[in-house]
């Protein structure tokens, strides 16, 4: 968890802030789950919350499988998010904002997270926007070259929804052909091990085509076979 005075207070708040917990204000309501991050407040807020908020930079959030995640068309808009592998969830591009806890411990041949050894998609280094800015702060000593002034971010015109992407949603690593849903990163360790398999079954092919089987000699082949010796009579 990343806490940090060359943080900005609406970037700290959002990588620790517990998201999709009912509103207290709107408690009886429905739809109530806290998933609008207003940037000029440094809170998160319900859709009935969002009236006072109506001039303000707002940042939906959405989640799949436990994990918040936000577009990746607004995430560039407040900072440089190169290198963070993306997701698609139904035609939108999106990516994780905190790291992801991994189930299964996997090192083979691939491409990997630079801070938490995550199995990516090549040619990306990070795996969620927490683990950019925690690489950033160790190597680069702060932030200030990767911030953008962002003085407007409206919620997307095609209106606010509850955020909750189920794992019925697609979700793959852009640029990908293939689909993996509901299993959390699973997909991804397939991905890479399945890399590591055809690897090592190029070596074994390589070993066993070089081995020859040894020539059988010319004199052996045409070697009359000898009459058997008959054991003598007593």
């Amino acid at each position: 968890m990343l806490i940090s005075s060359h943080l900005p207070r609406w970037l700290q708040v959002l990588l620790t802030e517990k998201l999709f917990n009912a509103c207290v204000i709107h408690e009886e309501a429905k739809k109530n789950e806290k998933n609008v991050y207003c940037l000029d407040c440094c809170i998160s807020i319900c859709p009935h919350c969002l009236s006072p908020h109506s001039s303000h930079r707002l940042l939906q959030i959405r989640r799949y499988v436990y994990h918040d995640v936000i577009r990746l068309d607004d995430a560039t808009k407040l900072m440089d998010c190169a290198s963070v592998q993306s997701y698609i969830i139904n035609s939108a591009k999106v990516i994780f904002i905190n790291q992801r806890p991994q189930t299964r411990q996997f090192r083979g041949s691939g491409n990997f997270c630079t801070t938490c050894d995550r199995c990516l998609q090549h040619p990306y280094l990070f795996c969620s926007l927490s683990c950019k800015i925690d690489n950033l702060l160790r190597t680069e000593y702060g932030l200030s070259k990767f911030l953008y002034d962002c003085n407007y971010l409206p919620l997307p015109d095609v209106g606010l929804d509850d955020g909750l992407v189920t794992p019925e949603w697609v979700l793959e690593p852009s640029g990908s052909t293939k689909t993996s849903s509901g299993s959390d990163g699973y997909g991804e360790e397939a991905w890479c091990r399945a890399l590591s398999c055809t690897a090592t079954t190029e070596i074994v092919r390589k070993k066993r085509s070089s081995l020859t089987c040894p020539s059988v000699s010319g004199s052996l082949m045409n070697r009359r076979k000898k009459p058997p010796h008959r054991a003598p009579l007593y």
